[in-house]
């Protein structure tokens, strides 16, 4: 029977689900052959990461010198020289959809966790990485294989959750940056648009503030017009005439002070309109500008 585990992991604030089977007789996951690994301690755990995460976590650890979960001597218990590889002859060729990497070690003598290791030989550890939407597939598997010997031995786990360990510390580290970098672009994006409204409210601000100007500015050449248009008369009894001419009929006396509107203008005589709406001319000199 398979064993299923599922893990939670709070590295640097990232939380991993993970399910973890430990292949004895398989279901639901790709065995390594008996003729290459027999009774294989393959570790398939789904993460909640993107398969781009993954990736880089996995090219790291597959290039990284260090072999973890196996030693050769008790005194050294960190086995190191392991080489990045684009295959494995210990591994069937990999037909399955998924990235594949190798990490290998040659010369390791009887190495730790691995079963009826007892000879020289090769450590090779295979990744296998398929993504599957929001979630990626880790597989992992390690063997040894002896020289001169047709088999090679599975580890009994050890390694294959050592690498992950390693994997996993990575790809937490990666979602943080990840993660900080957004919240860094979110940020430096709330402020640009902090900046373009500040702006648009000062364009506007600035546009009220010059329409305003220029309402003032309107009114007070309304002002301005008016006061040259406008004239009043300067004693009473000022005949305002039906024409231009001293010989011209009286229309009516207008008393000191009548305020009247310039219509036309001659040398001598102005076209004026009074505030009840009767037209007519007055002399320039009977006339003053309104204070």
């Amino acid at each position: 029977m398979s064993k299923r585990l599922t893990f939670r992991n709070f590295q640097g604030g990232a939380t991993l689900v993970v399910a973890c089977l430990l292949v004895a007789t398989s279901s639901g996951a790709t065995s390594v052959p008996e003729s290459k690994a027999p009774g294989s301690g393959g570790l398939v755990i789904e993460l909640v990461a993107t398969e781009a995460n993954v990736l880089e976590a996995v090219k790291a650890v597959a290039a990284d010198p260090i072999l973890r979960g196996t030693y050769i001597y008790d005194k050294e218990q960190t086995l190191t020289g392991a080489m990045p590889a684009d295959s494995s002859a210990d591994f069937e060729p990999w037909t399955e959809p998924g990235h594949v990497f190798y990490k290998v070690l040659r010369g390791a003598v009887a190495p730790r966790h691995f079963k009826d290791s007892n000879d020289m030989g090769t450590i090779t550890v295979r990744y296998v990485i398929q993504g599957e939407g929001a979630r990626t597939r880790l597989r992992i598997d390690a063997v040894f294989a002896q020289q001169g010997r047709p088999h090679a031995h599975a580890s009994d786990g050890t390694v294959e959750t050592s690498e992950f360990g390693e994997i996993q510390d990575r790809l937490g580290k990666i979602q943080w940056t990840e993660r900080h970098t957004a919240e860094i672009l979110a940020a430096q994006q709330e402020e640009a648009m902090k900046g373009t409204l500040l702006r648009e409210k000062q364009g506007e601000r600035t546009r009220l503030d010059n329409a305003s100007s220029s309402v003032r500015t309107l009114e007070q050449r309304v002002i301005s017009l008016r006061h040259d248009v406008e004239l009043r008369t300067k004693d009473d009894g000022t005949e305002l005439k039906s024409a231009p001419f001293h010989s011209s009929a009286k229309l009516r006396s207008l008393p000191a002070g009548t305020e009247v509107l310039i219509l036309v203008i001659t040398p001598y005589w102005y076209g004026v309109e009074t505030k009840d709406a009767q037209r007519g001319w007055l002399r320039r000199d009977q006339v003053v500008p309104l204070p």
